[in-house]
Order: C-alpha cells, then structure tokens, then sequence
C-alpha cells in the first residue's frame, strides 16, 4: 500500500512493530485477539485515504515478540500510549475491535488527554458484555484447534519466534477466562466522543452495548434533551468474526460510511475556536 511504514518501537520492555499508513490526522487502529495488521481487512485502507493510520501489532500477536508478563487490557493500553508518545503525538483518535476495543477503552480512561474521539467495535467493559456462550467455549480452545487454520498461518509467517503460538492461546485464554469490571465512574469519566459498535448476532450482548452507550452519555431523548455526543450503532445481520463475509469487520462499507463521519466532526472544546488542528 502506498506510503506504508512498518518499523519498530521499544516500548515498556516490548519491542512492538507497527505500521503507518496513509497521511492526515492520526488515528490508532487496534486490531482484535489472534489478529495482524494485514487480517483488518479493507476498513485499514478505508480509513487510511484521508487519515494517518497507525496499526500497531500488541503483545505476543504478529511481529512483536511475547515477553514475561500477562496479556492485559490495561498493560496494552499503556503500550499503545507509550507507542503515540514515541510517535511524538499528543493525541490521536482510535479505533478498536474485539480485544482491541477493550484496549482502545483503556486507552481513554488510563492515557484522557491521547484520545480526541473513540470507536469501540465489538468490546465490552465487564466481562459479563460477552455471551455466555463464549465464556462456556473459551476453556475448550486448544493450539491444536488453530491447525491449518488462517490465524495459525498468519502467525507462522511473520512471528519472530514461531514456537510461541501455544503461549499466545494461553494468555488469551486466561485473558478471557480472568471476570473484570471496570467501574461504572470510569467509563463515565471517558471525555473522548464515543462510538459504540456491535453486531446483532455479535459476542457482544445487545444489552450491554446499550449499558455501554449509556454511561457514555446516550439514551437520551435527543428531541428534547439535543444530541448526545457518543454514538450506537448495531450492525444487521452481522456476527463477531465467523462465518466469513459476516463479521463486524467485514461490514466495512458499513463501518466507513458512519466512522468517518463521526471522527470528522469537531470536538465540542474545538467547535468555538476558528480551525481543528490536523
């Protein structure tokens, strides 16, 4: 892709590979357990035609090495900010899916001042968001489940240390398996404009989108009370990541027609001041 950079960076003992595309103002890309830069699909190049993207790959996932620690929401929200701030870039919007939507949260409630405006797809802020199916299946998932599989594959090209894929499923598993709730005042406190994503047949429950939505400041009758900042959207007809052609990130042209939008529109702060800052 035109204008692409992947290099790496030393961030808080990782050394994290990521990628830049395209030019304008920022955003991080914040791609979903088991994922690569190169398995985000066409939503990457959408938003990469009028904005900087940044796509980093997080820990022990594509080209960045494991180290000595678990996989943790907050852990990678720290490395993504310590990324930016390497990047010399004060703030950025974001964009997460899946796992990746966990961190972007994390990112705006842990780093405020590095997010200008927030997309989470697919995440949840409890670990009681998810389906209960999921957490039923996850103790199940084996490395022997990947064999032959695209994300097995994905990961045999380009992992520094190929061997490590059994302690990657590992760590997302007990990442899964490990209940959290983060509090209710924290996700409240998030300033970032917030758009929520879900799928109506996602891993996602419908009902906790909504919660989500809520304690970001939606809900309200907007006839009344005018439009609220944050933003829900559910996707038809549309699952978490299988079967293929129906996930959420294959709704790209979906996606792109209100994402951007959406990231395009003045901050509230920014709207009295002449210009926006690129």
């Amino acid at each position: 892709m035109n204008g692409t950079k992947g290099d790496y960076a030393e961030v808080n003992g990782l050394r994290m590979y990521y990628e830049v595309h395209g030019e304008g103002r920022p955003l991080v890309l914040l791609h979903g357990a088991y994922m690569t830069v190169d398995t985000m699909g066409s939503i990457l190049p959408g938003l990469a035609e009028t904005r900087r993207v940044i796509v980093p790959e997080m820990q022990g996932h594509g080209r960045t090495a494991d180290i000595d620690r678990p996989i943790a929401y907050e852990g990678m929200a720290d490395d993504v900010a310590a990324l930016l701030r390497h990047l010399g870039i004060d703030e950025a919007d974001a964009f997460g899916y899946s796992m990746g939507g966990g961190v972007a949260l994390q990112l705006a409630i842990r780093h405020p001042g590095s997010v200008r405006r927030l997309v989470a797809a697919s995440a949840s802020y409890t670990s009681d968001g998810m389906q209960p199916e999921l957490h039923e299946m996850v103790p199940s998932i084996t490395p022997e489940m990947f064999a032959g599989s695209p994300i097995e594959a994905a990961y045999q090209e380009v992992a520094p240390n190929p061997g490590d894929f059994p302690t990657l499923v590992e760590k997302l598993k007990r990442l899964d398996m490990t209940p959290f709730a983060w509090p209710a005042e924290d996700v409240r406190g998030i300033e970032a404009p917030t758009m929520i994503v879900v799928g109506d047949a996602d891993a996602i429950r419908l009902e906790h989108a909504v919660e989500l939505f809520r304690l970001l400041g939606g809900g309200v009758m907007g006839d009344l009370a005018g439009l609220p900042e944050s933003r829900l959207v559910v996707l038809p007809g549309t699952a978490h990541f299988i079967p293929p052609g129906s996930g959420v990130l294959d709704r790209a042209e979906w996606l792109l027609a209100m994402v951007s939008p959406f990231l395009d529109a003045p901050t509230p702060e920014a709207e009295p001041s002449a210009g926006g800052g690129a």
